[in-house]
């Protein structure tokens, strides 16, 4: 049977019983229990079982659903491998009513115990009323509790009150490879009747419930200097050459200043004036920046107050170093000179920013201060991502229809929040499809995405569902045009 077959509801309001809960539960553990881990392509057979399980569990629901080829992806060795296929499903096809698109994935990132996890990340375990397991709150129970929600409707024998699309991938934690093409190909088809696209692939800022609004886009370089022909030993031949990895601290050293501020020409004067009524929205958000602190472990924070350091984290561009290829790394000593080095680092992009634009200014001002130096040794330097960011209208129907699914399941005003980190499907879907997107994150603020110990809290889980039927209703009331 159905999980909740055994499911009592009142209108927006769902009282869960023990047999409706121990089935999402275990549904849950089954799903965590496959190791999809995207990056590894060892492990690409139990990527393609993911995909399996998601297509049946909603076939089981009677859903069209297909699975979508969106061909291969090419190896370091020259070798191709297929990539997962996209699923897509839909249930019900009424004209009258709105068409929602969910977007998910069920890859994961790598996880071992031995990393530091206090258990095994593929057994879902239940701690304190928490459910840690890799892939957990990210993305495995968001998409679960939207397969609950059109389960919760059919078990009532209620008809939905929107018609409901599902497209779930299998590659997004390493680039979504394949996905744009395939948005693309089906612009004209799947996406044809679809009004607004929710996502929730993110997670709240406190305890408070949240919208999310915008994500930050992303560019991603490697600065490469090259000199001698060969590693040296930096006894025989140092004070006799210059060294790649002198000129590389150098000019990554010029990127930012201590207290933060992009020293790149043009960076900061791209950005998006800050207006007095998204200062009084950061104001109004629910932030305890002690916790946060503490959470971090960290003595001191770049801003001291909270509407600085959210604006920082959310809605202005930051420069990340994040690591140099090429050095000596190893535990130990090792007294070389690297021939070559690779230095690594991110500029978060924000309204009003163009990655082509910083492109040409980020290469452009590591010439002239490589050119400064006088060096023989030579610089190279490459874009490798090119993220936009996205942001929506938090005044448009969809957010309201967010606002007053809230105030139904936690009688609470949310809070209306910003990622500082990149989703490139929504910057996508809006660029493609041209339909409205809503972010309508579960996850808790504390759920360790990415990181040891990931978790989805058993109340999330069950509240982010019933918050996802209630949404469904209110998006319902919106006025078709």
């Amino acid at each position: 049977r159905p999980c909740l077959s055994m499911l009592k509801l009142e209108p927006l309001r769902s009282l869960f019983n023990p047999t409706a809960l121990t089935c999402f539960y275990q549904t849950l553990r089954e799903w965590v229990a496959v190791e999809s881990d995207s990056s590894d392509v060892s492990k690409r057979p139990e990527l393609h079982h993911m995909m399996n399980l998601t297509a049946d569990k909603l076939r089981s629901l009677g859903g069209k659903v297909e699975m979508v080829d969106i061909g291969l992806q090419e190896l370091p060795d020259g070798k191709s491998i297929p990539l997962p296929k996209v699923v897509t499903a839909q249930f019900g096809e009424d004209p009258s009513k709105h068409t929602v698109c969910i977007y998910g994935h069920v890859d994961v990132q790598p996880a071992k115990k031995e990393d530091g996890w206090a258990t095994e990340p593929y057994n879902l375990t239940d701690i304190n009323g928490n459910l840690y397991g890799r892939g957990a709150s990210d993305n495995k129970a968001p998409v679960l509790a939207w397969i609950h929600t059109v389960e919760a409707y059919k078990a009532l024998d209620m008809e939905l009150p929107v018609n409901v699309k599902f497209l779930i991938e299998g590659m997004e934690e390493t680039g979504s490879n394949g996905l744009e093409a395939m948005i693309i190909a089906q612009r004209d088809t799947f996406f044809l009747d679809v009004d607004y696209i929710i996502i929730s692939d993110c997670g709240w800022l406190s305890r408070r419930p949240a919208l999310t609004y915008g994500t930050r886009g992303n560019c991603y370089f490697f600065a490469e200097v090259e000199g001698p022909k060969q590693d040296l030993h930096s006894g025989v031949y140092g004070g006799t050459v210059i060294e790649p990895m002198t000129d590389l601290i150098g000019i990554l050293d010029t990127l930012i200043s201590p207290s933060g501020k992009i020293l790149i020409p043009g960076i900061r004067e791209a950005v998006a004036p800050f207006s007095d009524e998204e200062w009084k929205m950061y104001q109004d958000i629910e932030f305890d920046m002690e916790n946060y602190k503490e959470k971090l472990g960290v003595k001191d924070l770049m801003y001291n107050n909270k509407v600085d350091l959210l604006a920082h984290r959310w809605r202005y561009p930051t420069v990340s170093i994040h690591g140099i290829e090429g050095a000596f790394s190893a535990s130990g000593s090792k007294t070389v000179i690297p021939a070559k080095v690779t230095g690594k680092f991110s500029i978060r992009q924000v309204p009003n920013m163009d990655p082509a634009t910083v492109k040409k200014q980020v290469t452009e001002y590591l010439h002239s201060v490589f050119a400064k130096r006088k060096s023989p040794n030579s610089l190279k330097v490459t874009m490798i991502i090119g993220a936009k960011p996205w942001l929506a209208d938090t005044q448009h129907s969809l957010y309201e229809a967010g606002k007053e699914a809230i105030k139904k399941v936690f009688q609470v005003e949310p809070d209306l929040i910003r990622e500082g980190g990149t989703i490139p499907v929504a910057r996508t879907f809006q660029d493609v499809t041209e339909k409205s997107i809503i972010m309508l994150p579960i996850g808790g603020f504390d759920d360790g995405l990415h990181s040891q110990n990931e978790k989805m809290s058993r109340y999330n889980y069950i509240e982010g569902t019933k918050l996802f039927i209630a949404y469904l209703h209110e998006v319902a009331q919106i006025k078709k045009v």
